[in-house]
Parts: structure tokens; sequence; C-alpha cells
């Protein structure tokens, strides 16, 4: 376990190697589990705020659900707002490629440069995983291990890609360069003295 500001970080995070193969999963974790990525209000408000330009990049049926709802629900277990999905499983803001790889609706859009916002942060980071304890005000990263992503695992092997290298992006996204640089550095650090 490390600290790093506010945040325990798993050790997991740090020395477990993944790079996403989505050429073996074709983007699973957006088509099964049982529910949604997880959103925080600020997420939802800012999604909603573009939902008319995002629902031209998806499929019909997502066309039809977001006639009805606005794409979210609460899910009594984890105790979390996330997106919602479709009956067999699928988040109603996923599309798919014309290679069958499942394609964020949402991060279409932004790759399209026609909205600000890339996708749900807990999307980003995925497969660290953020639980937060107002109480205590602290937050804990974790990898959540996945059958699915089995062949992430291999190719990071073979990449020799820490996960936390591999979300590098999202974490500065999330939590700033200081942050990640600091993670980085006690990563080294750790390394240098045997203790990983």
């Amino acid at each position: 376990m490390l600290v790093i500001q506010d945040v325990l970080i798993s050790s997991d995070v740090v020395t477990e190697k993944f790079f996403c193969n989505l050429n073996a999963c074709k983007g699973a974790c957006c088509t099964e589990g049982d529910y949604g990525a997880p959103v925080d209000t600020a997420e939802m408000e800012t999604i909603r705020q573009y939902m008319d330009i995002i629902v031209q990049n998806l499929p019909d049926r997502s066309k039809a659900y977001f006639e009805s709802s606005d794409g979210f629900k609460y899910y009594d277990e984890p105790g979390v707002w996330g997106t919602d999905c479709h009956p067999d499983g699928a988040c109603v803001f996923l599309t798919t490629g014309d290679d069958g790889i499942a394609v964020c609706g949402i991060e279409k859009t932004w790759y399209e440069k026609k909205i600000p916002f890339q996708k749900p942060i807990s999307c980003h980071l995925y497969p660290v995983r953020i639980s937060t304890n107002d109480i205590v005000s602290f937050e804990a990263w974790n990898y959540d291990k996945w059958d699915i992503c089995s062949a992430a695992c291999t190719k990071g092997e073979k990449e020799k890609m820490p996960l936390y290298k591999f979300v590098k992006d999202a974490i500065i996204r999330k939590k700033g360069k200081d942050f990640y640089d600091e993670l980085h550095a006690a990563v080294q650090h750790m390394a240098e003295n045997g203790s990983l």
C-alpha cells in the first residue's frame, strides 16, 4: 500500500502489468458487468449538457432509450450513480466500430472535437477503481481484476507496462501531474530499495 497525498493506493496498481488488448476483448468492460460506469454529479451534469450531440454517435437502440431517460441510474450495490445499461449489459453510451470493437459514444464525440468532455473518469482509469470515505476524506485506489482482461494482463507482461503507467493520462486528469510524479517517484524509490 502506498499513500500519495490523500490517496491510498493498492500495491497491485504499481506492481501488476496491464495493457488493453482491444483486438482480443473487443471492449468487453463496456458490454459486461453488474452495473454501468460510476459517475459523479458534475460528470452527469456535463454529459446531460452535451447529450444532443453525443446521441448522434449512438446506435438506434440507444437513441430510442434516450427519448425517455437521461442515461444514469443509482446502483444500490455498490451504492453509486453510474451510466445505465441495456438489458444485455451494454452501456447505453456504447457504440461499435466497423471492427466490432466497443467504442464509447461520449469519447468518440470528444475525439471529433464536438464536446470538451472525454468520458467518465472511472472509464478512463479502468481497471483502477476508486472508493471514497467522505467521513475521513480519503480515496482508496484498487486494481479491479476481471477475467475478461486476461489478454490485457498478458500484453502488459509482454510490454513490461505497470498498471499505473498504463493509466498515466487518467491519473493526471484526475489528480494532476504533480500527483503522478510523486507516485512515480515513490515507485522508483521502492524499486531501488527492493521493497516492490
